[in-house]
C-alpha cells in the first residue's frame, strides 16, 4: 500500500486552519523535542522513527484535535523508547500532556501483555469485547484512546515491512479490537479505514476481488453521484442552508460484510447496488435537521436506517444524523 513519508509543516498547516498561532508554536516545539529523542532510531520500513509519532499527530489534526493531544501523540513514544522520565514531559510541556503520555504507554504495555496472537476465532469474539472495554477503562481521558487509535491507523500503513506472522496478528488484533472501538467512539473515518487494511493482509483475494469490481463501476458510481448531489445542493440553496455536499466513497470491508449476506440470499457480489453515499456539511444543529428533512421530502427514507447523534451523541462528541433513502432508479442512498 502507498504511504506517503509525513512533514511537520504538515501538520502545521492543518493545525493552523483550527488553531492559534501560539498553539501551533507548542506542537512544532514537541515534534522537535521528539525529533531528537528519536534521531538515531529507524521504523522497520527503513524510514526515520520520527514519520510514526508525526503520522499520528497528523490523523488527529484531520479530526481537529486540541494542541495538548496533538503534542502528546508527538511525544507517545519517548517515554517508552527513549527513557525519557514522566517528569522531564511535565517540566518541559505541562501536567496535560505527560498525563496523556503516560496513558498512552500504559495501553501500549497493556497490549502487549494482554491481546493474544488469534482473535478470529468465534471463541475469542468475548474476549476481544472485553480487552476494548479494558482499553476505555484504563483512559482517564478519551483522548489517551484517540492517540492510541491514531497510533495503530499510521503502524497499518507500514505493515508491509512486517512478516507474514506479524502482519496477520496485527492485522486480526486492528479487525477485532481497534477497529470496533474507533466505531464505538463515533470515529467512522478511522473505523473504515483500520477495516480496509486489516482486510487487504487478512484477505487479499478478496480485497483485491472488490477493488477490481468498484474500479470498474467506479464512472457509473461518480456520475450518478454528482446528480445527487446537484439535485440536494439545488434544494438547500432554495431554502438558505449553507451546506457542502460530497460524495462519499463505500469502504471495501463493508461491502465485502454485504456481501457475505448477499450469498446467503443465493446472490452474487456484483447483485450489490447500494455503493452510494453522500456525506452533507451544515453550520449548525438546525440546519443539520432541516438538511434531513429536505432529505427525507427528496427521497423516500428507508425504515430502521436512521441513527441520531446529535440527540445522543458519542463519547467522542462526534455529532451527525445518518439517514438511508431509497433514490432514484431505486438505489439505496446514504446520507
Amino acid at each position: 500500500m502507498i504511504h506517503t513519508s509525513p512533514n511537520i509543516e504538515d501538520l502545521i498547516a492543518r493545525v493552523g486552519e483550527y488553531l492559534p498561532k501560539e498553539k501551533a508554536s507548542d506542537i512544532r516545539d514537541a515534534y522537535e523535542f521528539a525529533a531528537g529523542c528519536h534521531k538515531d532510531q529507524q521504523r522497520k520500513s527503513g524510514g526515520p522513527y520520527i514519520e510514526h509519532p508525526l503520522g499520528t499527530a497528523i490523523f488527529l489534526a484531520d479530526l481537529n484535535l486540541d494542541a495538548t493531544t496533538l503534542s502528546a501523540a508527538l511525544l507517545h513514544d519517548v517515554v517508552e523508547d527513549c527513557g525519557i522520565t514522566l517528569q522531564q514531559l511535565t517540566s518541559r510541556f505541562g501536567g496535560d500532556v505527560s498525563k496523556l503520555v503516560d496513558g498512552v504507554t500504559k495501553l501500549t504495555r497493556m497490549e502487549i501483555k494482554e491481546i493474544p496472537d488469534s482473535l478470529m476465532e468465534p471463541e475469542d469474539r468475548l474476549q476481544a469485547e472485553t480487552l476494548r472495554k479494558m482499553l476505555v477503562a484504563m483512559a482517564e481521558d478519551v483522548r489517551v484512546v484517540l492517540i492510541k487509535l491514531a497510533d495503530r491507523l499510521h503502524n497499518m500503513h507500514t505493515l508491509s515491512a512486517l512478516s507474514k506472522t506479524k502482519r496477520d496478528r496485527i492485522a486480526r488484533e486492528t479487525i477485532e479490537i481497534y477497529a470496533p472501538l474507533a466505531h464505538r467512539l463515533g470515529i467512522w473515518d478511522i473505523k473504515w479505514r483500520l477495516e480496509d487494511m486489516s482486510f487487504h493482509y487478512l484477505q487479499p483475494t478478496e480485497y483485491k476481488q472488490i477493488s477490481k469490481m468498484l474500479s470498474a463501476r467506479r464512472t457509473e458510481r461518480e456520475s450518478y453521484i454528482s446528480n445527487i448531489c446537484e439535485t440536494l445542493s439545488g434544494d438547500l440553496k432554495e431554502q438558505n442552508i449553507d451546506a457542502h455536499v460530497i460524495g462519499r466513497p463505500k469502504h471495501i470491508y463493508s461491502i465485502y460484510q454485504k456481501s457475505i449476506k448477499y450469498a446467503e440470499l443465493g446472490k452474487n457480489i456484483s447483485d450489490i447496488h447500494d455503493l452510494y453515499a453522500i456525506r452533507v456539511l451544515v453550520q449548525n444543529t438546525r440546519d443539520c435537521y432541516n438538511t434531513l428533512g429536505i432529505v427525507h421530502h427528496l427521497w423516500r427514507p428507508i425504515p430502521g436506517q436512521f441513527d441520531d447523534y446529535i440527540a445522543s451523541p458519542k463519547e467522542n462528541m462526534y455529532q451527525s444524523l445518518h439517514t438511508t433513502v431509497m433514490c432514484k432508479d431505486a438505489i439505496p442512498l446514504e446520507v
